[in-house]
């Protein structure tokens, strides 16, 4: 494969297509692999998909929700961005009550679930030992964010960070296309900016913040389910998916 990609990928779908064939960090493609291979007990029956996960939701979304990377038994056994998992629960079961999704569960592709004008993506594409990839590894993985937002940027009007390590990894992409205020925005929960368009053919973007969906901010009430459908309920009246 063609790394970093080209301006040949014009689609979404393109850039999906090449993606998930992507090797370029040899801690990830190890780890991603054992776990596929090794699997959890009480998934031992199913084939994990053990890629990179591409993002998940229409390719003229408004909104879109980044994550941190996909989770060892979760996306990266499902192949799908926050499905399979408790995370992934608790943050579709907020979006169907914002109006975002068509049902409030994700168990696996073909499981009836649509994204309403949200597309859902992560600045690390395959799932990392720990839940936490290096700086080297994000860096790494930012060309496909970048062209992830330079497809999406037509359409998009609002973005929600689930988490400090996101934000940091957004930023410079945003950069390219949006003017980023000095002093930086600070990452928080309820954060929100408003990011000046670069050029006359890109719009204004808002910039949400929120605490990650991980199971250690939504078991400790950090999160709750409230204040996750707070936020997705701003940023959907910001890209124009509420009245």
């Amino acid at each position: 494969m063609t790394w970093p990609p080209d301006e040949d990928l014009r689609t979404l779908t393109e850039m999906d297509d090449r993606l998930v064939h992507c090797r370029a960090c040899p801690r990830l493609v190890a780890w991603r692999e054992q776990v596929a291979r090794d699997k959890r007990a009480a998934f031992r029956d199913e084939e994990y998909w053990g890629r990179p996960v591409p993002g998940f939701g229409p390719a003229d979304a408004a909104l879109l929700i980044v994550g941190l990377a996909p989770a060892a038994h979760g996306a990266n056994r499902t192949g799908r961005m926050f499905t399979g998992d408790r995370s992934g629960d608790f943050l579709y079961a907020a979006m169907y009550e914002a109006g975002l999704a068509s049902q409030p569960t994700a168990t696996r592709p073909g499981d009836g679930l649509v994204l309403h004008g949200t597309r859902i993506t992560s600045p690390v594409h395959c799932a990392p030992p720990a839940n936490r990839p290096t700086t080297a590894e994000r860096d790494t993985c930012r060309h496909w964010l970048d062209r992830e937002l330079t497809l999406l940027a037509p359409t998009l009007r609002s973005v929600i960070v689930l988490g400090g390590f996101g934000w940091q990894a957004l930023l410079p992409v945003l950069a390219a296309g949006w003017v980023i205020p000095r002093p930086l925005p600070r990452f928080g929960h309820g954060a929100h900016a408003e990011l000046p368009a670069a050029s006359p053919d890109r719009e204004p973007l808002h910039l949400f913040g929120c605490y990650h969906v991980s199971q250690q901010n939504t078991f400790t009430g950090r999160l709750t389910p409230a204040m996750l459908t707070d936020v997705l309920t701003s940023a959907a009246e910001t890209a124009g998916l509420r009245s």
